[in-house]
C-alpha cells in the first residue's frame, strides 16, 4: 500500500486541444507545445527525465530515452474548461452540463439583488481582465467605495476591492452574499474575492484572493479518504475548489514557489494520506494575459524546484503530476483552452517507462489515488495502478 500520494496540478499546463476543441473556439491550442515551439525549445530536463516529452502527441518537448516514471495523458468528459470542472473531475465528479457563464455580464435581478444586499451600488458587470479591470475602474472605486464587479469566459463571479476602501474580512463577506445568490438556475462555479492595493490608477491585486466554490455534486476521492482517517493535506486554492468538502487540513499560499514550500512542509510532517497542491500562477499570471515568456520561465521554476520534492519522497510515496486544462498563451484567446492533461507518475513503486496512454478521464487519476491507497470506492473512472505498479512491491 502506498503510504501516500502528492499530487500536484499545474493549474493549466494543457498538453494538446482535445477532439471537441472545435466547440470552444480551441482548434490548435496546445500550452506546453505552442509555448516551446513559439521560443524554439523548452528545457524541463526533470519532468521530461519522468516522461513529459514521452506522452502521446507531445509537442517541442525532448523525449527521454529511458523515462525514470510512468506517463501518459487524459480525456475530459466534462462539459466546461475551467478549474472547478477539471479538479471534480480529477476527484471523480463528472459535469454532464457545464456550469453558467454570462458572456454579457449578470443579469439585472441579479445586479440589483446584490446591491440590495450589501447595501451598496456596483461598477463594471462585464467581462473584462482582472488586471485591467481594476485600473480602468479603480480610482473610481476608491472615490465611490462601490466594488467592481466582472466575469470572464469561465463560471464566476468576481469581486474586486481595495483592501484599504473594503477591508479584506467585509469583501469576503460580499462574497459569501454572492455565493448564496448563485444558486440554482444561476449557478455558477466561483465566486472569488479579488483585493488590491495601490492608487492613481496603478493598482496591484494581492495574494488574499479567496474562492467560495461549491460543494461538489458528488462523492470525491477526498471523501473516501477523509473517511478511512487518513489526511487530505490541500495546498493553495485546492480548500476553495472543493469548498472544504473531504479536506482535514489546508494552506494558502502566495504564489507557485510558496505552494512548492508549502508541499515539501507537508512531506516532510510525514502524515499519510493524499497531499493535493495547485499551482496557480502558470494560469493566473501568465495564461491570461498571453505572456509566453513568463508562462516559460513558470515552467522552467517548478522543473527547477521538482528535485526538492523527489528528495523527500519515502520508498511507499507515488507522486503524480497533472493539470485540470489548458490556456495556452500564444493563441489570441486570454481565456482557458480545451485541452489533454498530462500525467506524471514518480515513485520508487512506479514503473519506469511505462505509458499509460491516453486515458478516457481526469477521473482515471482520482481512482488510482484510490487505488494505491487501497481504498475501495464507487467513484467514476478506471485505475492504470495495474499499469504502473512495479512487480517487486506490493499495494
Amino acid at each position: 500500500m502506498a503510504k501516500r500520494v502528492i499530487l500536484i496540478v499545474l493549474d493549466s499546463v494543457g498538453i494538446g486541444e482535445l477532439p471537441d476543441a472545435n466547440k470552444y473556439g480551441d482548434v490548435g491550442s496546445n500550452t506546453i507545445g505552442n509555448i516551446s515551439n513559439s521560443l524554439g525549445g523548452l528545457d524541463l530536463p526533470n519532468m521530461c527525465k519522468i516522461g513529459l516529452g514521452n506522452i502521446t502527441g507531445s509537442r517541442g518537448i525532448k523525449a527521454s530515452e529511458a523515462p525514470a516514471g510512468s506517463f501518459g495523458k487524459c480525456n475530459e468528459l466534462s462539459k466546461g474548461k475551467d478549474t472547478v470542472t477539471g479538479h471534480w473531475e480529477i476527484a471523480g465528479v463528472v459535469l454532464k452540463e457545464p456550469l453558467n457563464t454570462y458572456p454579457n455580464g449578470f443579469p439585472k435581478d441579479i445586479i440589483d439583488e446584490f446591491q440590495n444586499k450589501i447595501g451598496r451600488k456596483i461598477l463594471g458587470n462585464k467581462v473584462a481582465s482582472g488586471t485591467e479591470i481594476i485600473n480602468e475602474l479603480g480610482d473610481e472605486h476608491v472615490k465611490t467605495g462601490f466594488p467592481i464587479i466582472y466575469t470572464s469566459a469561465d463560471s464566476v463571479f468576481q469581486i474586486a476591492a481595495h483592501e484599504d476602501v473594503i477591508p479584506i474580512n467585509e469583501l469576503y463577506e460580499m462574497c459569501k452574499v454572492a455565493r448564496n445568490m448563485l444558486t440554482g438556475e444561476r449557478t455558477v462555479g466561483r465566486v472569488i474575492a479579488r483585493p488590491f492595493t495601490g492608487g492613481n490608477g496603478s493598482y496591484t491585486r494581492t495574494s488574499n484572493r479567496r474562492d467560495f466554490a461549491l460543494d461538489p455534486f458528488d462523492k470525491t476521492m477526498l471523501d473516501y479518504i477523509k473517511e478511512k482517517n487518513l489526511n487530505v493535506m490541500a495546498v493553495g486554492k485546492i480548500e476553495d475548489i472543493y469548498n472544504k468538502r473531504g479536506i482535514t487540513e489546508a494552506v494558502h499560499i502566495k504564489n507557485n514557489m510558496d505552494g512548492v514550500d508549502k508541499t515539501i512542509e507537508y512531506m516532510k510532517a510525514n502524515k499519510p494520506g493524499l497531499i493535493f497542491t495547485n499551482l496557480v500562477d502558470f494560469d493566473m499570471l501568465y495564461g491570461h494575459r498571453n505572456d509566453v515568456k513568463g508562462y516559460a520561465k513558470a515552467l522552467i521554476d517548478f522543473d527547477n524546484r521538482l528535485p526538492e520534492i523527489l528528495n523527500e519522497m519515502q520508498k511507499e510515496d507515488i507522486l503524480i503530476i497533472t493539470a485540470d486544462h489548458g490556456c495556452d498563451p500564444t493563441t489570441k484567446s486570454t481565456d482557458h483552452s480545451r485541452e489533454y492533461i498530462p500525467v506524471l507518475i514518480y515513485g520508487d513503486s512506479v514503473k519506469a517507462g511505462q505509458n499509460i496512454g491516453i486515458r478516457n478521464c481526469f477521473c482515471d487519476i482520482g481512482k488510482t489515488v484510490l487505488d494505491c491507497l487501497k481504498i475501495e470506492n464507487s467513484l467514476y473512472g478506471e485505475s492504470f495502478k495495474s499499469i504502473i505498479k512495479e512487480e517487486n512491491y506490493e499495494y
